[in-house]
């Protein structure tokens, strides 16, 4: 029964994603879109068997549908591994991407290729969980790379637009990139142990007699950290992930909150074992974490795309999750990812209400006084803005404080670098709500005419997660945790750790909740108080200037990387080929010279055939006679 239902979490996306290829032009629009729904919605209901099963039992559940590889000693098979956080994930990607679906319906009914945009997404969710329920490394990268494509084809959904296709195609190649080293580190780990399953690899480790081998696992578990960087858009595989902003606002929505890039994390926290006997890869991964949180941050203080504005708020909040999983704290990144797909979903879900209301519109100094038109959305983003700015009693107060907890008892330099950050979450993400809600609307005439209140089914979904946003942080209380005492079969660790709370530990949230109280303050007075409206791209100067370029990384990107390669291969096509063309041409002129002349020897004459063989067995008995 458990591989029947597995086959059916895995297969009904797949199915939706079939329908909708083939038939789903002809079905209609809401029909498309309800499909697309359903299927993803049968994976969720799925996910809620195997999560009370497993919650029950606390027992893995291993399907191996069939031996896939055997080489000599080297074995995989294709098979399926539903445990404690493996469940836990597919809770977040089928729930949360149920919810995105059921908003596209709405969102997306006026496109002309809706049945594609569901298919897309079905097929997005059905290479997510392939990922997420691997019993193996390699079934994993399957996922891994389906959900990269899966990303170009919905980032340059709308191709028309050669931007948005540029924007599809970084998308891919900088993924490749990473998943270039994740192959690197799957290669190594598969050498050492023969064998790339994880439970096989967790009892290999945690045996022992690995110390021989601890400088090539180093290697390994770097090389698969470069793979999440890739993927979950880290220093210096991270620009990819705003411009992913080119695709319709749901994608950006399942990208950013609930698949995609939490996709290194899962990786990293499934091979925890390996990470923690290589301690400097963890401080790699710590140092990069807090970096990019940082780095993001001060680029999202400036941005006026209500997208992009998030987009960096996603990468940042991402590093934190890094920060986490560096300094071995795998179950609070987890906690942070769980929460973070919440709130974020929300305020992309948000974000696309607002630009459905304003026909299409993006930037917020062309918004303003939205409260009112649209309460709902309104109150929504306001729920989630106050999640990740760590408000107290807010999901995001207690994953965020959690991991500035951590990092404040292993590495205080990291703990400034993590606050500061968080400073600045909260800044960017008032500046953002008050510059789209208050003070007067500042479009246009006929975009105020016709503002309003989304439909009820992208309002449905913003009211759900706004309610997860608000109480989901009580998934793991201090001092009773449910979420650690759910993992403690996966982090075995978790089983003696202390969960308590002194007096530093009540001064550093007290420090994290005045940080966040005073960015919003610092919002409210630029933009309430001083009515300030972000200028013109002309007139940005100094280093706001540089911080709304984004460092100018991507043009330093492409005269370093970008420019040579391609005057490269003008030299190759212009020079090199032309020269290896001539030369291959020249081979080719010869052979039909000498074809030429050969055939005038065939003649059709026998009595010349009969003299030639003559003339050739004489030669040949001579020179036997001779050899002799």
């Amino acid at each position: 029964m458990n591989t029947n239902l597995a086959l059916l979490l895995l297969l009904a996306p797949f199915l939706g994603f079939l329908i909708n290829v083939f038939f789903g032009k002809s079905l209609g629009k809401t029909v498309s879109g309800i499909i697309g729904t359903l299927a993803v919605s049968v994976s969720f209901a799925v996910t809620l068997y195997f999560f009370s099963q497993i919650s029950a039992s606390k027992q893995a559940i291993q399907i191996q549908l069939f031996d896939w590889i055997q080489i000599s000693n080297f074995k995989v098979d294709f098979g399926f591994l539903l445990d404690q956080l493996s469940v836990l994930w597919l809770l977040f990607v089928t729930g949360i991407g149920s919810l995105i679906h059921l908003y596209s319906i709405s969102y997306m009914h006026d496109d002309e290729k809706v049945h594609s945009f569901f298919a897309y997404l079905n097929l997005f969710v059905f290479f997510m969980i392939t990922l997420v329920i691997g019993s193996n490394l390699l079934v994993m990268f399957i996922g891994w790379e389906g959900v990269g494509l899966c990303s170009y084809l919905l980032i340059g959904f709308w191709y028309k637009n050669q931007d948005f296709n540029d924007a599809a195609k970084k998308a891919f190649i900088m993924n490749r990139i990473g998943d270039l080293g994740l192959l690197v580190g799957i290669f190594i780990v598969g050498m050492l142990f023969n064998t790339l399953d994880f439970t096989a690899l967790k009892t290999i480790f945690l045996t022992g007699g690995i110390e021989d081998k601890v400088t090539m696992i180093s290697v390994a578990a770097f090389a698969l950290f470069i793979g999440a960087c890739g993927k979950s858009a880290q220093i210096p595989l991270y620009t990819w992930l705003p411009d992913a902003m080119a695709g319709p606002t749901p994608v950006s929505a399942l990208i950013h909150a609930a698949t995609m890039v939490t996709a290194g994390i899962f990786m990293i926290t499934r091979m925890n074992f390996l990470f923690d006997i290589t301690p400097d890869v963890q401080a790699i991964i710590a140092v990069v974490g807090a970096v990019t949180a940082l780095f993001a941050a001060t680029i999202g203080l400036v941005q006026n795309d209500i997208k992009k504005v998030l987009a960096y708020s996603t990468v940042s909040q991402l590093g934190l999750m890094f920060l986490a999983l560096g300094l071995g704290a795998y179950e609070v990144a987890v906690f942070h990812v769980i929460t973070h797909a919440f709130f974020k979903a929300c305020l992309f879900l948000g974000s696309g209400s607002v630009i459905h209301a304003l026909g299409g519109e993006q930037d917020m100094r062309n918004m303003g006084g939205l409260k009112k038109a649209m309460p709902i959305t309104f109150v929504t983003m306001l729920i989630a803005s106050l999640a990740i700015s760590g408000v107290p009693l807010f999901s995001g107060f207690f994953s965020k404080d959690e991991i500035l907890l951590v990092a404040f008892h292993h590495n205080i330099p990291l703990w400034v670098i993590g606050s500061v950050a968080s400073i600045m979450t909260a800044f960017y993400m008032f500046r953002l709500m008050f510059l789209t809600f208050f003070k007067e609307f500042r479009g246009t005439v006929e975009q105020k005419h016709h503002l309003h209140e989304s439909p009820s089914l992208i309002t449905i979904p913003l009211i759900v997660l706004a309610i997860f946003a608000t109480v989901g942080g009580l998934i793991s209380l201090p001092g009773n945790s449910w979420l650690n005492e759910y993992l403690t079969p996966i982090l075995p660790k978790l089983a003696n750790a202390e969960h308590h709370l002194g007096n530093t530990e009540y001064m550093l949230m007290a420090i994290a909740v005045i940080g966040g109280i005073v960015g919003i303050g610092l919002a409210y007075a630029k933009y309430i108080k001083q009515n300030s409206v972000p200028s013109t791209d002309a007139a940005i100067t100094g280093f706001s200037k540089v911080l709304y370029n984004k460092y100018y990384i991507d043009e330093i990107y492409d005269a370093i990387i970008v420019k040579p390669i391609n005057i490269l291969s003008v030299f190759f096509r212009d020079t090199v080929e032309t020269s290896l063309s001539a030369l291959v041409f020249g081979f080719g002129k010869v052979t039909n010279e000498i074809s030429y002349q050969g055939k005038k020897l065939q003649t059709g004459s026998i009595g010349l055939y009969l003299f030639a063989f003559v003339i050739g067995l004489c030669a040949i008995v001579s020179y036997l006679f001779l050899a002799q």
